[in-house]
């Protein structure tokens, strides 16, 4: 492990933001296609020099709005090389020239930012969960790609992707079968099993309630 870290590694971050008109819910769905089809491919090419990597979704009515990233810790040269294949995908500009993607973005590759293991984990937290998170959350988003992957291909076996609509009409399909997925058996199959990890020990859980008076 302290081959990987070197301080010429560090994290390295790229980001989708995806077109979000007012009045309408977020297209969670983009999400889910832009993870399969456009960085599922960079993890098979690249994924031998990346030590560890996540996603990140999010969507709030602020300047960041809904937003795709894919975050992970390599050299910058493989990060250099990552970002140059994503510049070329030919689904990316598509996506780009339609205005569902409004915009991506690109660590600039010539310095070393966050070298840490730690560095992009929450501040609030202790430094041992800073560290060791980015274990955690890169499973938990494999199992998602897997998921994505899985049923992707059960859909699209009866559906031809001839457009960048229907594929997304596909990808729709496929959010709403993990969000049952997760709806109905992730209590047990991942809530119940990282209790019990950890021994099934409580957790402190802070509750806001809005009150009237």
């Amino acid at each position: 492990m302290q081959e990987e870290l070197r301080p010429e590694k560090g994290w390295w971050y790229t980001r989708f933001r995806i077109k979000w008109p007012d009045n309408t819910e977020p297209s969670w769905h983009i999400d889910l296609l832009i993870a399969q089809e456009i960085i599922a491919p960079v993890l098979d090419q690249c994924g031998k020099e990346i030590f560890l990597w996540r996603f990140h979704r999010r969507a709030a009515r602020d300047t960041e709005g809904h937003q795709f990233s894919f975050t992970f810790y390599s050299s910058s040269d493989t990060a250099k090389q990552i970002f140059n294949i994503l510049h070329s995908s030919i689904l990316l500009k598509k996506m780009k020239r339609s205005g569902v993607i409004i915009q991506d973005f690109y660590d600039d590759t010539a310095k070393v930012i966050a070298p840490d293991i730690k560095d992009t984990s929450d501040g609030n937290w202790s430094p041992h969960i800073r560290k060791s998170w980015p274990f955690f959350i890169m499973g938990v988003c494999q199992m998602w790609l897997t998921l994505i992957s899985e049923i992707s291909e059960e859909i699209h076996k009866k559906q031809k992707r001839s457009s960048l609509n229907k594929m997304q009409e596909g990808y729709r399909q496929v959010s709403e079968t993990i969000n049952t997925l997760w709806r109905e058996q992730g209590c047990h199959a991942m809530l119940h099993h990282i209790n019990a990890i950890f021994s099934y020990e409580p957790i402190l859980v802070r509750e806001v309630n809005l009150r009237r008076f």
